[in-house]
């Protein structure tokens, strides 16, 4: 099929796109000056970051789960969406408002437990009208719209600090100001997909997670590995300053981060509709092999710069490539559900790889943590390799 043939990509995509550019806008100002915000006016340790990150991003994807089993079984997708980005939006407040390491896992909590509210039935929305032959581009968009949002982040943030003297409260206050748009825009702008399939029997919540296809398992076993490699972006910022950058200038390397994430995410996700999804996700778990190890073992600004690139690149050639092969391998009636147990499995990865990142990093720091990061991904990427690729639900 040439270009000209192609479908164009629905309007929903379009629109989850700019709410998740702006939600992302917003949360990432928080993440760029949060490992400052913790370790510097707070005075607390890397392993309380990590815990606060952790516990989190895990809190995300256990909400993934439940939602993606409700959206399926409900038939609708646009109401958990709209609740997802109406609770991140609502947590933004406290962060301005924290004074002690609880306040800040709360606020963290609760924007958290709305991205998991909103990903898996966001995730589905996107499956149930994209035809298969245009899936990898349609995913590859939104994750590239939404590293727009969390490139101009850590911009926003250094000019912002600059601007106010760095008072990083000053500069949460404002950053509330495009979460809100994004709840807005979703909530009058988005339409309830058509669904094709039967709704499902009302049998206990979580039995639907026996009647996954095997090729999902299979993903999740992958993605669970993958993850225990993949801790959160905050030591990418801690190694930063590790490096000599300074508290105002230290969320620079999220925005190189996002810089190669952009610039990749929206070509892997077209390259991925062409050839083998499979042998993208190989290749993005190669890199980022590559750029723990530079991390781990390069010394000064220019190295850690290159790592942080990498690991940005990693990100553009496994995320939105992960989601285009559960949607590929589920059948519609389980769409939602497969990406929750997805999110569930790589958010219990997420926690123990960020505790364990930070507990590495205070005990025998930075480097044997990256170190180990190359390890486990390696281990991943030879996992993958070893499992049969079996044809998509999308092709069967």
């Amino acid at each position: 099929m040439t270009m000209e043939d192609r479908p164009p990509l629905p309007r929903n995509v379009w629109i989850l796109g700019f709410v998740s550019m702006l939600m992302d806008l917003s949360s990432e100002i928080y993440h760029a000056l949060l490992p400052a915000f913790v370790t510097i006016v707070l005075g607390l340790p890397a392993t309380a970051l990590g815990a606060i990150d952790g516990v989190a991003e895990a809190t995300a994807n256990f909400a993934k789960l439940g939602s993606g089993r409700l959206s399926d079984r409900s038939r609708r997708r646009k109401p958990w969406v709209i609740a997802g980005y109406g609770l991140a939006a609502l947590s933004k407040p406290l962060f301005a408002l924290a004074t002690s390491g609880a306040t800040v896992m709360l606020a963290r909590f609760a924007d958290r437990i709305g991205k998991g509210i909103r990903g898996s039935p966001r995730d589905a929305m996107i499956a149930d009208e994209t035809p298969a032959e245009i899936r990898g581009r349609a995913f590859g968009l939104r994750q590239a719209m939404d590293t727009v949002g969390a490139l101009l982040a850590p911009i926003a943030a250094i000019a912002l600090m600059a601007w106010f003297a760095s008072d990083i409260r000053l500069v949460f206050w404002i950053a509330i100001i495009p979460a809100a748009a994004s709840f807005l825009l979703a909530w009058l702008a988005l339409r309830e997909p058509e669904q094709s399939f039967a709704p499902l029997k009302r049998s206990p919540l979580f039995t639907g997670f026996r009647e996954l296809h095997r090729e999902t398992k299979r993903l999740l076993a992958v993605g669970f590995l993958f993850g225990l490699a993949r801790f959160s972006e905050a030591f990418l910022i801690l190694k930063g300053i590790e490096a000599g950058l300074s508290e105002a200038w230290s969320p620079l390397t999220l925005a190189l981060f996002n810089l190669a994430y952009v610039v990749l995410a929206y070509p892997a996700g077209i390259l991925s509709d062409r050839m083998s999804p499979r042998a993208i996700l190989m290749a993005g778990m190669a890199v980022l092999v590559a750029g723990d190890l530079i991390l781990a073992y390069g010394s000064g600004l220019a190295w850690v710069f290159a790592g942080v690139g990498l690991w940005g690149a990693h990100m553009a050639l496994t995320q939105g490539i992960f989601s285009r092969m559960i949607a590929d391998s589920a059948p519609p009636e389980l769409r939602a559900t497969s990406f929750g147990a997805f999110w569930f499995v790589t958010g219990i990865a997420g926690l123990l790889a960020s505790l364990g990142a930070g507990l590495l990093w205070d005990r025998e720091g930075s480097a044997a943590t990256f170190a180990t990061s190359a390890g486990v991904a390696a281990m991943a990427l030879a996992m993958l390799s070893l499992l049969p690729e079996e044809p998509s639900s999308a092709s069967r």
